[in-house]
């Protein structure tokens, strides 16, 4: 790789404007003239213009992808088109305004499939700005589809905001289509929180009605597809008449495992736990009160 030579000494760097720095390469975002890569993107096949020098210094990506793909001798020929049948035209073209410019204009239709770009193109930048974007935009309709790309690419900083705000509005979220649409392993993050501003029967019926809908989608019975995520919902905070009403929905499903309904009987028969896992027996943030709250739980637990 060329390098610029060490300037001599007594050298002094003076900066131009930004601004129009800025502005000139921006003019060069999806702009044919001098281009010397064509991208075909997306279902629509919209042709999207690049240049390979300013693509290759700022992604190792893209630098790799030309490497293989050298220029041919002609250089007004471009040689073959790169085609990216799998991202939305306007995400690669967010992801290009990066390249060429730092900055991204982003909105909620596309934030979260230009994280998965930046992650793709090993972007980290581009990560934070979009990981920034989503969780100060968060609303109740997205914050589970913003959970669920947390939890998919790992993403800890952004989950643990996700869950943050679907604590704080419940309710609200588990009346959301996206809230039905959560994997298992999301689904569990949320049920796994103490924080979380609904009461336990309420919540019942949240998940009840999520594994009924994915029941269908993955076309398993209602007692598979909630099999891990049943031993999160804390039903030792459940008075008997609600345990009872439990059991005579749970005749129709089979939604909450015999055993497991078993053990919450068991627990106000010994008024003791017995082999629960501790958390199971902690009131939630939204959590109302039952008369056997104050006599049996762990006293900790009702702060």
């Amino acid at each position: 790789m060329a390098l610029v030579p060490a300037p001599p000494p007594g050298s002094a760097l003076l900066r131009g404007g930004a601004a129009s720095f800025t502005a000139d390469i921006r003019s060069l975002l999806h702009n044919p003239l001098f281009s010397d890569v064509t991208f075909i993107v997306g279902k629509e096949r919209r042709e999207l213009y690049g240049h390979r020098c300013v693509l290759a210094c700022r992604c190792r990506v893209f630098h790799e992808m030309f490497l293989e793909q050298p220029l041919l001798a002609d250089s007004s020929q471009q040689g073959q088109p790169i085609v990216l049948s799998d991202v939305q035209p306007e995400v690669f073209l967010a992801v290009m305004e990066f390249l060429y410019t730092n900055c991204v204009t982003l909105h909620s239709c596309i934030a979260l499939e230009v994280l998965t770009s930046a992650l793709e193109y090993g972007l980290e930048d581009l990560r934070k700005l979009c990981v920034q974007y989503i969780t100060d935009t968060l609303t109740v309709e997205l914050a589970c589809e913003a959970l669920q790309a947390a939890v998919t690419y790992g993403q800890d900083d952004m989950k643990k905001q996700c869950l943050t705000f679907i604590e704080g509005a419940t309710q609200d979220v588990v009346r959301t289509q996206t809230f039905r649409e959560l994997s298992d392993q999301s689904l569990l993050v949320i049920l796994q929180s103490d924080g979380l501003t609904i009461d336990e029967v309420e919540l019942v019926r949240a998940v009840r009605e999520w594994a009924h809908v994915n029941s269908v989608v993955l076309d398993r019975p209602v007692p598979d597809v909630a099999a891990d995520v049943v031993k999160e919902l804390r039903l030792f905070l459940l008075s008997p008449e609600e345990l009872t009403d439990l059991e005579r929905e749970n005749r129709k499903d089979q939604f909450i495992p015999v055993a497991v309904v078993g053990e919450a009987w068991k627990f106000h028969a010994l008024k003791k736990g017995g082999r629960a896992q501790p958390h199971l027996l902690k009131r939630r943030a939204g959590t109302l009160p039952r008369e056997h709250h104050r006599r049996y739980l762990d006293p900790s637990s009702l702060k």
